[in-house]
């Protein structure tokens, strides 16, 4: 069958573009697996390119869908010179019949899905199909972000906003997991719950708690190492006046405004960092040594049960919009799940 069906969006707009549509399935390129879709992830930056805010980079698929888990079902030629550090993660290390996740820059919400192969990884032991389909964004967003860029160590404390999202519950799990003091952010008292039962110590209804004043007395006064950060507008300087001496804010995405009035006292006086990035754009070396870090330092947890994906509830991919409609009701904890059928 040379033919696949795909989501298109028919142009920018409200979750009714999302349309099945036919499409030629694709082949694999040097250093690529092509992977018989089981389950795609569904994440805001897709909603922004839905919405005509975040197009794919120049050469990516049109198709949304930002991390996939399935079968690889061909490999393309290799490519990889032996000497390199990706050696080991390129096309070669994979065979048909691999069942893997994997992180894609577009072109998830299909049947089929071409991916470096460097950026694949083998679905856990104890984590199925549909489940694995929920790891590659958040955890590869969560790893680079918190313990890479914001260098949390073990007996270090870290605030998750947007506690109940697929990268919060990530990041409580992963935070708690390692060895850091958690507390999250959430709009509810059952997220907050929620997010109290992923492994944080305390969760805060931002729309009833100051969080700076709730995290301020939970520290005795010190503040937090590392804050992970979704919101941005006005919660940016609150962030910054409650981290600690030393302390790292991590600016991942901007759901209010990407525009902020800043007192930069604070940063001098007690040595901040602020930084941020997106994964989108970076390129397949760089993806593959997260990959390649998250083999080594989280497989073992999501294969121990000490973290998992957390799934909120699965849609046929066919009905990708009314999983558009429920993540941008934010109801949701933890990820919304495409599941493919033949």
């Amino acid at each position: 069958m040379d033919s696949m069906v795909a989501i298109e969006i028919t142009h920018a707009g409200p979750p009714d573009v999302l349309v099945p549509t036919e499409r030629p399935k694709p082949e694999p390129g040097p250093d690529e697996v092509l992977i018989e879709v089981a389950a795609a992830g569904v994440n805001r930056p897709d909603l922004m390119q839905r919405q005509g805010k975040y197009p794919p980079p120049p050469g990516v698929s049109d198709i949304p869908g930002l991390e996939v888990s399935g079968i690889v079902v061909a490999v393309g030629p290799w490519n990889t010179p032996t000497n390199s550090p990706d050696a080991r993660a390129s096309a070669c290390s994979w065979r048909a019949g691999d069942r893997v996740c994997a992180l894609v820059s577009g072109g998830g919400y299909a049947e089929y899905c071409a991916v470096p192969a460097a950026q694949c990884l083998p679905i856990p032991a104890g984590v199925d199909l549909i489940a694995a389909a929920g790891i590659p964004e958040t955890f590869f967003t969560v790893w680079t972000n918190v313990f890479e860029r914001g260098r949390l160590t073990r007996g270090e404390t870290l605030l998750v906003h947007g506690g109940a999202s697929g990268i919060g519950t990530t990041a409580i799990q992963l935070g708690k997991a390692l060895g850091g003091r958690v507390f999250a952010t959430a709009g509810t008292p059952e997220k907050c719950a929620a997010c109290e039962r992923l492994g944080a110590e305390r969760g805060i209804n931002y729309r009833s708690e100051d969080f700076v004043a709730v995290v301020r007395d939970l520290t005795g006064g010190r503040g937090v190492d590392v804050i992970l950060d979704m919101v941005g507008g006005d919660y940016t300087p609150r962030n910054l006046d409650l981290l600690a001496v030393e302390g790292r804010l991590v600016q991942i995405a901007h759901l209010q405004s990407p525009k902020v009035t800043l007192n930069l006292i604070p940063l001098l006086q007690r040595r901040l960092t602020m930084t941020g990035s997106t994964l989108r754009p970076r390129t397949v070396a760089q993806k593959a040594a997260i990959a390649r870090a998250l083999h080594q330092h989280v497989w073992p947890l999501l294969e121990s049960g000490a973290v998992r994906p957390i799934v909120h509830r699965t849609f046929p991919l066919e009905r990708a919009a009314d999983a558009h409609r429920m993540l941008e009701a934010g109801e949701h904890i933890g990820k919304i799940i495409l599941v493919v059928g033949r």
